[in-house]
């Protein structure tokens, strides 16, 4: 192997168990589709491995003595932590049947100590999305079926509003940039984002359904001003009011106005969502299959929305298996609402998923995640993952949310 490799590969964490670790694929061929397996075949786990791109994305990638691999991702903040984390789970799944899928989820939550927070639930989610795509193509059918699917044959998708596409809707910030902001902003403020808002409404017109991401950088005291001046301009739904730490300041704020709110991104499993729900603090969830629970629990997690008629919108600003993780899951639920970022498109995939027509992407219906990647496009991306670092408020140096 040439230098580069290796030393783009010292960012490869990998468990193993013993030598020979894959039976029956091509190692030098990352693109070979084993053959499904029979339900009452013996299968199990023989390697773990995880990958740290530049764009912060994680990978975490299950081998089986059957040539059978799972992908699944993490989250991208805390990547190091996340990747080296999921290495001490392969001590609990090397060597077992990847295949009770809720079963294992269970060990590895239950079986810590101290459970959940974002690191932890990230390791899971990841792990997760991998052994349903192993059990997805040991079966030869795409997961939603294993979950009941399909509910729904495409999912409907916003990002960017295209005639080619025919994506018609669309999420935008207060600001033209993404930028941190005073913990309390004054009238010019206000006036500014409301204007921006206004013009972007009447350029769009009302075909267009436009969120607006306040990405919890806004504090109370702007919030409560913001979601009454932005109302005449028909919002599709304000995204993070608040930080969703404290729930009843959200609740609150949700009785102040029509427009529904939406949360989710940085919520950890159902607990997490649990209050949201019985507090009444957003209408819609948007749970990121990469550190909410992974398959698994974001299914948990739509069956207790239904309770309250809330909408699941799944948060995705990442890589390929976390879309096509979202979209399984959209097809197995009932109360799919739209998939962000729906529209991107990811060339660490060997093959591109099926194009968004008509403003919907088609669900996958190959075996597993019904994706397959690229691990050469994997490899060129291996290295230090990009750092967040604290914001400050330019005038006085304060730290400030973004």
């Amino acid at each position: 192997m040439p230098q580069s490799n290796i030393n783009r590969r010292s960012w490869l964490q990998t468990a193993l168990l013993g030598a020979g670790a894959l039976v029956g694929l091509d190692a030098a061929s990352p693109l070979v589709k084993a053959a499904p397996i029979n339900p009452n075949d013996k299968i199990k786990v023989t390697k773990l491995e995880t990958f740290v791109l530049k764009n912060s994305w994680v990978f975490v990638k299950i081998s089986t003595n059957a040539g059978i691999t799972g992908w699944g991702e993490m989250l991208k903040d805390d990547a190091k932590a996340c990747a080296a984390g999921a290495l001490e789970v392969g001590d609990y799944l090397i060597g077992k049947d990847p295949r009770p899928v809720v079963h294992h989820w269970q060990a590895i939550h239950r079986g810590a100590f101290y459970r959940g927070g974002p690191i932890k639930s990230a390791i899971s989610s990841g792990i997760d999305q991998a052994l349903w795509d192993i059990t997805g193509k040991c079966y030869g059918v795409p997961v939603y079926k294993l979950l009941g699917g399909p509910t729904r044959d495409k999912a409907f998708v916003y990002g960017t509003p295209s005639k080619k596409t025919g994506v018609r809707a669309m999420k935008v910030g207060p600001s033209a940039a993404r930028k941190a902001f005073k913990y309390a902003e004054g009238t010019k403020f206000i006036g500014e984002v409301v204007e921006r808002f206004g013009a972007l409404r009447k350029k769009m017109g009302d075909d267009v359904d436009i969120g607006i991401d306040f990405h919890g950088a806004v504090q109370p005291t702007t919030a409560s001003v913001l979601i009454k001046e932005l109302e005449p301009y028909k919002p599709w739904f304000y995204e993070e009011i608040v930080q969703a730490l404290n729930v009843d300041v959200m609740a609150d704020l949700a009785k102040k106005t029509h427009i529904p709110i939406a949360t989710g991104e940085r919520v950890f499993l159902k607990w997490g969502f649990r209050e949201i729900l019985e507090k009444g603090a957003a209408m819609i969830l948007q749970p990121d299959v990469n550190y909410a629970g992974g398959i698994t629990e974001l299914k948990v997690i739509a069956g207790m929305a239904e309770a309250y008629y809330a909408p699941i919108a799944p948060h995705n600003p990442n890589g390929p298996c976390s879309l096509a993780a979202s979209l399984q899951v959209a097809a197995c639920i009932p109360n799919f609402m739209v998939q962000e970022r729906g529209d991107r498109e990811h060339d660490l995939l060997a093959e591109p998923m099926p194009a968004v027509k008509d403003g919907y992407r088609p669900i996958p219906t190959g075996p597993g995640l019904g994706i397959t990647i690229d691990e050469n496009r994997i490899d060129d991306e291996i290295g230090e993952p990009r750092s967040y670092l604290p914001q400050y408020d330019e005038d006085d140096g304060s730290v400030v949310d973004w």
